[in-house]
């Protein structure tokens, strides 16, 4: 019988497979990670593989096996560590550990208060890969290297290393587009890339905005500070503080485009409330309102809304600058008294939320665990729209004001999934289920909005409010134009596509009976100043770029965050000039001094966040300087 032999790189191996296999386990018995399919499972099984083939590998260079073995050791060391520190972390936050947490050293004390409680008897598991490894270490013979093949061995090594790690990517890719660059989950991240990984991505993430943050100075301010002044809309004096010291009520409507307003599908009305309510005679209805998020979606608009800045491109600001200063609305309002809160049945780690608000100074987070939330009340993503109203007002029942509540509804988010007793209108007939079952989640939407508005008139709250409604990013995308072409009987173009990106805006005033319908163009990037506006707050000097819709200098242009814009003339889309009315193709020169416009603006914008700018106008920078940068 042929006696057995180690190979030279049996160490090697046995480490690799050990914090494989822990690692694997420990995902399953330390974190509770939604698996949905098994092809998420097999990449779940396979995604700390590339890491560790690539850091392990690194022991093939070194020539001393002393060397190797100590090596081999401290990486599983380390790696043991990471999980096991993610692990007391995740039972404490239900999130994974980032560079933000790490640098923000307020959150230790609620976290070192609680580690002991938070620490397992299985955690154990986490180091049993050092001890596998040390036990190899002991007993495997030494074999020596063959200095010969060591070359070759080391090329074959990591070229299927990067096989691996492509199709890891590859996979995980396939099962959620766009994974790195809408990087606004942790927890989709770990499920997918692996928690070695992820945390590689968020030092990279985290590296370069701290780079770019460095490389900023005050004169970048001034520029910004500059072009913002120069555009600055005076107030409509009939208007400007008609809502003063009333609770601020913001609801951002998911998905909700204006197509289904004041319209019907196959003789069914879609939003009856917001019909009526369109009319009403203390309400202002913006008929051409635009969302103006990018890859951040309901992030973006939150941001918009409360910065008056635009999203960044190829990510979402919520997590890549969540470390800025800002100068948010709900800032400005509770400076002047108000208590400021969001209400949303959704984790508090998602899209980077608990760490955002506190950027955004806002006081209180209501996540779903401030909910009584349960199969029943639950559909799709979440609790359902009328549920979460009807909790969300009995929370705003118990609040001091005046306060600043921003609601963020959940039912109408795709696919559009909803229980049959929900259902109160047909589905449509196209060859789009996504677009068949959107009409009947706005209609539910709706009417969880006319339950809003009953149980605010029922606990009191209505006659002294101000109600924002507005919708915070598309629901359909052109993927469903065909479908969408059957509902509108018409083929859609890049124009419509543009112009199907208008969500409806309500600013509703309970007693002020001068509402009317408003069919300026307008976007969220003006929310901000308006609605401080009609608190009899002052913005000039504030860094925004929107301005207030109720101005008399308010201009009609509004720059969607991938260049394109539209005008009350003009709409413009990859390079193509269309006339606004018709939506027939124009010549260009209507559309080219707005172009390089758009681009400015946008720029400026990135060069605030990515340079945290705002910082510099916390230090200090005076207005004798902003003058003497003017002069030059």
């Amino acid at each position: 019988m042929k006696k057995f032999s180690w190979s030279r790189h049996s160490v090697l191996i046995i480490a690799i497979v050990a914090t494989w296999i822990t690692t694997y386990i420990g995902y399953h018995t330390s974190f509770n990670m939604k698996i949905d399919n098994k092809m998420q499972e097999f990449i779940l099984f396979m995604n700390p593989l590339s890491f560790l083939l690539f850091i392990y590998g690194l022991a093939l260079f070194m020539k001393s096996t002393k060397k190797r073995n100590m090596y081999l050791l401290t990486v599983s060391m380390i790696t043991s560590i990471v999980m096991f520190s993610n692990a007391v972390f995740y039972r404490f936050f239900n999130d994974f550990i980032t560079l933000p947490v790490l640098f923000q050293t307020n959150n230790f004390g609620d976290l070192s208060s609680s580690v002991t409680g938070n620490m397992h008897l299985t955690d154990v598991l986490f180091f049993s890969d050092v001890l596998i490894i040390l036990l190899a270490i002991r007993f495997i013979p030494k074999v020596e290297h063959a200095e010969n093949t060591g070359k070759m061995t080391r090329k074959l090594y990591f070229v299927m290393t990067a096989v691996v790690m492509m199709l890891n990517l590859s996979l995980a890719e396939a099962q959620r587009p766009q994974l790195l660059t809408r990087s606004f989950d942790r927890e989709l991240l770990v499920k997918n890339i692996g928690a070695y990984n992820y945390h590689l991505y968020d030092i990279v993430l985290q590296t370069k905005s701290h780079a770019q943050r460095v490389l900023a100075d005050g004169s970048e301010l001034v520029e910004v500070s500059n072009h913002i002044n120069a555009n600055y809309a005076e107030p409509d004096p009939e208007k400007f503080g008609i809502a003063k010291g009333r609770n601020i009520i913001a609801v951002s409507l998911e998905s909700v485009q204006s197509f289904v307003i004041n319209e019907e599908m196959n003789g069914q009305v879609i939003t009856p409330f917001l019909n009526e309510l369109s009319k009403d005679p203390d309400t202002f209805y913006f008929s051409d309102f635009y969302h103006q998020t990018g890859l951040g979606k309901t992030s973006d608009s939150e941001f918009i809304v409360e910065n008056s800045l635009y999203g960044v491109n190829g990510g979402a600001v919520f997590f890549t600058h969540s470390g800025n200063t800002y100068d948010s609305l709900s800032e400005r309002l509770g400076d002047n008294g108000y208590f400021t809160n969001v209400l949303h049945a959704n984790g508090r780690s998602f899209w980077n939320r608990d760490i955002m608000y506190d950027a955004l100074n806002i006081e209180k987070f209501y996540d779903v665990e401030s909910f009584e939330v349960s199969d029943e009340n639950s559909v799709n993503w979440g609790m359902k729209d009328i549920p979460f109203v009807e909790q969300s007002v009995a929370h705003m029942a118990d609040m001091q004001q005046p306060f600043y509540s921003r609601l963020i509804t959940l039912t109408n988010h795709f696919p559009f999934d909803l229980n049959e007793e929900d259902k109160l209108i047909e589905a449509f007939d196209s060859n789009s289920t996504t677009l068949n079952q959107y009409f009947q989640t706005v209609r539910y939407t709706d009417e969880a909005i006319k339950v809003l508005f009953e149980e605010l008139k029922e606990k009191g709250l209505y006659d002294n409010s101000i109600i924002v409604m507005y919708g915070d990013h598309y629901g359909i995308s052109e993927n469903h134009d065909k479908a969408m072409g059957k509902y509108l009987d018409k083929e859609i173009t890049p124009y419509d596509n543009a112009k199907l990106q208008r969500v409806p805006l309500y600013i509703h005033i309970p007693g002020y009976g001068k509402g009317e319908t408003i069919d300026e163009v307008s976007g969220q990037i003006d929310l901000r100043p308006t609605i401080l506006h009609l608190m009899g707050l002052e913005t000039k000097g504030d860094l925004q770029f929107g301005t207030d819709i109720f101005s008399p200098e308010h201009e009609p242009f509004v720059i969607f965050r991938d260049g394109r814009f539209v005008t009350d003339k003009n709409v413009f889309v990859k390079d193509v000039c269309y006339d606004t009315e018709t939506g027939e193709e124009v010549d260009r020169a209507g559309c080219d001094p707005f172009v390089e416009r758009a681009s400015t603006e946008l720029g400026y914008s990135d060069m605030t966040i990515i340079g945290d700018l705002l910082r510099f106008k916390d230090e200090g920078i005076s207005k004798p300087e902003l003058k003497e940068f003017e002069e030059k």
